[in-house]
């Protein structure tokens, strides 16, 4: 080691202060660094898992090859194992609606394919011989066929052929520019239903039906996937295997390790990880540097006694750079751990969540990189070097007498410190002194007010984007008064009421009802109408008529009663054959209350004629005349309708009835928009998979959606919570940096003025006035960093808001951060204080001729 070195670590035990704090900016520097690349990492292998095992565990796979060619790549280097599936034949699909996927298409399963290729049961179970078969549910929801566990299906299979050319499952269907050519009549019971496979292609002309291959009864052709052993390798080994034969990689597994063509989101994750590390090292050059900058201050006497006997400018920025070096070879192993720790316990906290919103069969576990751990270190490296070099550079060029005198540290002229009279006015002998202090050297207190500026911007902005979200989440979880949800539209009562008696018995539930939305049209008169109606769609002739779209909601008759209780009316008039109605017609305004809102007709009750509607418009059928009663409540949320993207009806016209009147209002021209089933229960998510299970046993064959609204509510508060433990974790940790910053920047500048604050002791200030002029300071760093902050802060916290509703979140309210703010203004001050108060209460502890006499080399 030589002399340089030697002299720069006494330097470093001698500044015990600045050395441990300046090593543990460093610590969090590389813990943040580390934590971000390694959750990266853990959430990349975690949706790869999750893709896997939603889409199976394969990387590539090739169409209609023959037997010997799969028997090939088993045996290929690199490959960890294979799958393969005969290619049996097509069968036309009959009644099908997609004019796209016109066949169905029969896959014999191979024993090795069920444990690679996810298959997800919706109903029944697995094929066990050649004369069984599963059935995609896609052939129901995209096709319009349905097919029951339990049916016989008798299918004329065989290929598809366009001239001379055999067509397989990555051919699509070409509309009278293909031929099927029926090879063989085969019968299969259908004994489950699955979702869509992984790998069946969008561009798939046949909906894919699996049965268990028959070894005795081979097809000509077989589909192989194979898993490699390193995925990183896939392009090429395809580009060595595949020659002229068709093949397809398993992008939703690849995307995530990087080695598909779709890296949309590695892309996203890897902009949003590189912002989030140049935020850490902004950060944390401000600190390094600046611990870097007070040393330099603290020995420039000391390079220029050295730069005297010969020293070098290149041993100057050596001995500043090997400091750096050995602060971390302490700071970033200590960090690294560190950080891999702190992420290993915020994903503990959060593995639950993202099961709830992802997948909930794959684990979020803690997956550390050694790649990435290194890179992570040599950012931290990177960091520390960049932050000594720059005064490392400025040690090399001061010249030598400036260096020995110290001219050089504060340059000043007489205008630039001079104050006001009314600044001693206001502040003081030891206000005035404060004042001077901070305009003499700027350029060091710049660095303080800078992390400290940036402090209260991260944690107001943090804290208005949480607050955007908890105000949305709120509003979502109100929205809805059912937990679940069965809706239909052309399912009849003798079906579904039963149902429903069978559903409300399911575990858990304590809340059940049913209703049915249908479309109406009534004729009202001008006159009838009120005057914020036709200020909202213009001038009117009084004696016209206006047909005006209604909702009519029938509810269960016990449902619809503690309605009528609740509004105090007589249920005696509000039931049977010549009921009276009630209704609920508003001009919307979402900021107020359904009872403050302007109402849409003149007059308290009504005579109405009502028909049903098509489209809004009333269709030819004869009207009836209904009495109806219009009231200030909020009716029951109804199930989603089919094909609505929202009502762009600038009022609210909903009528309420008892369910036993339906039959009463119903046509054959009635429109119904919906009906169906809803339920409340205190565990929603067991009960609903209870409730698939009885409506698989019911046989139910009409179309029908069962809807986990709960569930849906819930993923938003699974999100909203991933992002606060994030949010906050990150402003936490940049806060420590910030908190480290000003506490060595403030404590080493009151050490270095140590011989300036004596002598003003040595001429009679007194504890008092020393503590007060201290105190001053304190409020100028804070008031300065609060100045530009809390501006900026408030205008990131508005455009975090317009982002959102841009977004889509368009029923959030802006809300100033006045309570952030204001834990901004206390925390600042606090920090500032409180560091301060450290740094005096250490030199009142020395002697003032000793401080006096010391030239701090």
């Amino acid at each position: 080691m030589n002399i340089f070195n030697k002299i720069t670590l006494q330097s470093m035990i001698k500044s015990r202060t600045r050395t441990i704090v300046t090593i543990i900016g460093v610590i969090l520097s590389a813990a943040m660094i580390t934590a971000v690349a390694t959750f990266g990492v853990s959430l990349l292998s975690y949706l790869a898992n999750g893709a896997a095992h939603k889409y199976g565990d394969w990387h590539v796979e090739f169409f209609d090859v023959s037997a010997a060619f799969a028997q090939e790549r088993s045996h290929d280097a690199g490959v960890a194992n294979t799958a393969a599936f005969e290619n049996i034949g097509y069968a036309t699909l009959d009644g099908g609606k997609n004019p796209d996927k016109p066949y169905l298409f029969i896959a014999g399963f191979r024993p090795e394919a069920f444990d690679t290729l996810s298959i997800n049961l919706i109903s029944g179970r697995l094929p066990e011989n050649s004369g069984e078969i599963l059935v995609s549910g896609s052939v129901a929801a995209n096709g319009g066929v349905k097919f029951a566990v339990g049916d016989t299906l008798s299918l004329a299979v065989g290929n598809r052929i366009s001239g001379n050319a055999k067509l397989g499952q990555h051919d699509p269907y070409t509309a009278g520019g293909e031929t099927l050519v029926p090879q063989d009549e085969r019968t299969y019971t259908v004994v489950g239903v699955y979702q869509r496979p992984g790998f069946e292609e969008s561009i798939a002309p046949g909906y894919t039906l699996i049965t268990k291959a028959d070894p005795q009864d081979q097809a000509d052709s077989v589909s192989v996937f194979v898993t490699l052993k390193n995925p990183r390798r896939v392009q090429a080994y395809v580009s060595s295997t595949a020659g002229a034969r068709t093949y397809v990689l398993n992008d939703n597994v690849l995307r995530f390790l990087g080695l598909s063509d779709d890296n949309i989101f590695n892309l996203f994750l890897y902009v949003v990880g590189g912002i989030v590390v140049v935020i850490i090292m902004i950060g944390s050059i401000f600190l390094i540097y600046n611990a870097f900058n007070i040393s330099l201050n603290e020995r420039t006497r000391q390079f220029g006694i050295l730069s005297s006997v010969g020293a070098t400018a290149r041993q100057l920025r050596n001995s500043v750079l090997f400091e750096g070096l050995c602060i971390g070879v302490i700071g970033i192993p200590i960090g690294v751990m560190v950080g891999i720790g702190s992420i290993s316990l915020v994903i503990s906290v959060v593995a639950g969540n993202f099961g709830n919103v992802m997948y909930s069969n794959v684990p979020l576990t803690l997956t550390v990189s050694i790649p990435v751990i290194v890179v992570a270190a040599a950012i931290s490296l990177v960091t520390i070097l960049i932050s000594a070099y720059i005064p490392a550079r400025k040690a090399a060029n001061t010249p030598v007498m400036e260096s020995i005198r110290q001219t050089n540290a504060i340059k000043v002229e007489t205008k630039t410190v001079k104050t006001s009279k009314l600044a001693l006015r206001l502040y003081g002998l030891e206000g005035t002194l404060a004042l001077k202090n901070f305009k003499r050297n700027k350029k060091g207190y710049r660095s303080i007010v800078l992390s400290l500026g940036l402090s209260v911007v991260l944690f107001i902005s943090a804290s208005a984007f949480v607050t955007d979200m908890k105000q949305a989440a709120e509003q979502s979880v109100a929205f809805t008064t059912y937990d679940i949800g069965f809706a239909t539209q052309d399912m009849d009562d003798r079906e579904m009421l039963p149902l429903y008696d069978k559903l409300k018995t399911a575990d858990g539930v304590y809340e059940s009802a049913y209703q049915a939305l249908m479309k109406y049209s009534c004729t009202a008169n001008a006159s009838d109408l009120s005057d914020d109606y036709w200020a909202n769609t213009g001038s009117h002739v009084p004696d016209e008529t206006v047909n005006l779209p209604v909702d009519f909601q029938f509810l269960d008759d016990t449902t619809y009663l503690n309605i009528l209780s609740d509004l105090g009316l007589p249920a005696s008039d509000y039931t049977g054959p010549n009921a009276k109605l009630i209704a609920v017609a508003k001009m919307p305004d979402p900021d107020t209350e359904v009872d403050q809102m302007s109402d849409l007709f003149a007059r308290a009750s009504l005579n109405l004629t009502i028909a049903p509607a098509t489209n809004g418009a009333p269709t030819s059928e004869p009207g009836q005349n209904v009495s109806i009663t219009f009231v200030a409540t909020v009716p029951p949320d109804t199930l989603p309708v089919p094909g609505n993207s929202g009502s762009e009806s600038p009022f609210f016209f909903r009528v309420m009835a008892p369910y036993s009147l339906k039959e009463q209002f119903e046509t054959a021209a009635s429109d119904v928009a919906v009906k169906g089933l809803t339920f409340r229960s205190t565990n929603p998510t067991p009960t609903t998979t209870e409730m698939e299970t009885m409506i698989q046993g019911a046989g139910i064959t009409a179309d029908y959606t069962l809807y986990n609204t709960y569930k849906m509510l819930d993923e938003s508060r699974n999100y909203i919570f991933i992002a606060n433990v994030f949010a906050y974790t990150f402003i936490i940790m940049i806060s420590l940096i910030a908190v480290a910053n000003v506490f060595n920047t403030i404590s080493t500048n009151i050490k270095l003025r140590r011989r300036e604050l004596a002598m003003l002791r040595s001429v009679g200030m007194s504890d008092r006035d020393f503590q007060k002029m201290m105190n001053f300071e304190c409020a100028f760093y804070g008031l300065r960093a609060l100045l530009f902050g809390l501006p900026i802060a408030a205008i990131a916290s508005w455009l975090i808001y317009k982002g959102m509703v841009l977004g889509g979140t368009d029923t959030i309210d802006f809300v100033f951060p006045w309570g952030s703010m204001a834990i901004s203004v206390f925390a600042v001050l606090f920090v500032v204080f409180i560091t301060m108060l450290y740094a005096v209460s250490k030199l009142k502890k020395e002697n003032i001729i000793d401080a006096l006499r010391d030239d701090m080399t």
